[in-house]
């Protein structure tokens, strides 16, 4: 199995169209696709960045 690297914000960012400002405010509010501390560094696994795009898509719906 190979593992695709972690997503920075700006990447995460860039990918869903907000600004990474945006990133920050729903991480202290609990929402948001989720996101780990590593060192000073925010990183977030791309499956759960596409979960919370498509459970974004479906309740728009």
């Amino acid at each position: 199995m190979t593992r695709r690297p972690l997503a920075s914000a700006d990447e995460v960012a860039e990918f869903l169209g907000v600004p990474v400002a945006t990133l920050y405010q729903w991480r202290h509010r609990g929402v948001g696709p989720r996101g780990a501390r590593i060192g000073r560094h925010l990183r977030y696994r791309w499956d759960d960045v596409e979960k919370f795009f498509d459970d974004q898509a479906k309740a728009a719906a």
